[in-house]
């Protein structure tokens, strides 16, 4: 069986995390333009087309709010000697899907891709790969080693799906599949994952990318710190996804898929880095009618519109990113209610944090704080 026919076999039967969601709205609605678009060159992608099977079983459950990533906070003693001994695996791996049970996982997935991947693709000449990190929806990621110099990498080898979209990136003759071409466009900050090399073939494409040492994904950063994290911490977190966030809209990238596992975190330095493009579309001035990213970052607007634009959408992301770094657990919706009215609070938070969540989590997408000056609101002046 080779490579492609086997990452299909063991996604479509094993995976349990999809890293995106897509879903058809089909309300009739005007597309109106949102003030804070800018324009950009046309040909965005919303994203492709479901079966009806797919539609089906992803419209059945996708306002079904989802498990609390974090449970509520219980007054007890947290032993964080334990939790290091617990996640100290985790430092230097990212891409992990950590809601898998560990009867989905393949231990010799590593050692049968190495076999099947051909042995022409440059990549496979020039990258020795390692063992498995992670997978998600339509394909994986190993550690990998460049031959050449030694330099520690990741690889990601992703299944085409039908009918995907190409883009061209200035620098590049050819057209290349979308999250390539995602990616090097908003190559252009520390604060976004590097594409150091990549290979499209005919029916998958590999992505290799720095792998950042030691480092983890912002939700086991967070459980490691005690289910939540101090605002000290949060707020240098969040600087830096504003940054990369930013960043990536005036490269004409919507990443639409900010969230705590597309976050690495450098234990040491405290440098963030932004992952994975693959719900990605490029920006452009009008509306989005389908919605691609994780449903519990999804903003209500994409059900009683049936539309969303970009940066009201990527600050909704963001806010429910520091609700849960702050709070420990997934906002409820009496939280949401309350924030509406634009009197929520939290003990133990500071009024700058609070507002400023509010000011991210506003039902009506006009109401949200504007991207471009989230990194000026006060809750950033203050000195850590």
């Amino acid at each position: 069986m080779g490579l492609i026919s086997r990452l299909k076999k063991i996604i479509e039967k094993e995976c349990v995390q999809e890293p995106c969601v897509l879903l058809k709205i089909t309300t009739n609605t005007a597309e109106n333009h949102h003030p804070d678009e800018a324009p950009v060159a046309a040909g965005g992608f919303d994203g492709g087309e479901k079966t009806e099977s797919e539609e089906k079983k992803k419209k059945k459950s996708f306002w079904r709010w989802p498990a609390l990533c974090f449970p509520r906070l219980r007054a007890a003693k947290y032993d964080l000697a334990k939790a290091e001994k617990k996640y100290q695996a985790e430092a230097g791996s990212y891409w992990t899907s950590t809601d898998a049970p560990a009867s989905k996982v393949h231990p010799a997935a590593g050692e049968q891709l190495e076999q099947d991947v051909p042995g022409k693709g440059h990549i496979r000449n020039h990258y020795k790969i390692g063992p498995k990190l992670g997978q998600g929806g339509f394909g994986f990621v190993y550690e990998g080693t460049r031959c050449k110099d030694g330099l520690e990498v990741a690889v990601k080898f992703s299944v085409k799906p039908p009918n995907m979209p190409y883009i061209r990136v200035p620098g590049h003759p050819e057209e290349v599949p979308m999250e390539i071409g995602l990616t090097l466009m908003a190559n252009k900050s520390p604060q976004i994952i590097k594409l150091l090399d990549w290979e499209d073939n005919k029916d998958h494409y590999v992505m290799v990318m720095e792998r950042p040492m030691p480092s983890m994904d912002l939700r086991s950063f967070v459980k490691l710190h005690g289910e939540r994290l101090d605002e000290g911490t949060a707020r240098k977190v969040m600087r830096q996804a504003i940054e990369a966030a930013n960043v990536c809209m005036k490269s004409g990238v919507f990443h639409r898929d900010i969230k705590m596992e597309n976050l690495l975190v450098n234990q040491d330095t405290m440098e963030v880095k932004l992952i994975d493009f693959g719900c990605g579309a490029q920006l452009k001035k009008f509306a989005y009618e389908v919605f691609s990213g994780t449903n519990a970052y999804c903003p209500p607007e994409v059900t009683v519109n049936g539309t969303y634009y970009a940066k009201p959408t990527t600050v909704w992301s963001l806010g429910i990113l520091l609700f849960m770094m702050a709070c420990g657990y997934y906002p409820t919706h009496y939280d949401l209610d309350l924030i509406n009215k634009k009197s929520w609070t939290r003990p133990g938070l500071s009024q700058e944090c609070c507002q400023l969540i509010s000011a991210c989590l506003q039902s009506d997408p006009q109401q949200r704080i504007n991207l471009e000056k989230m990194h000026l609101h006060d809750w950033f002046k203050v000195m850590d």
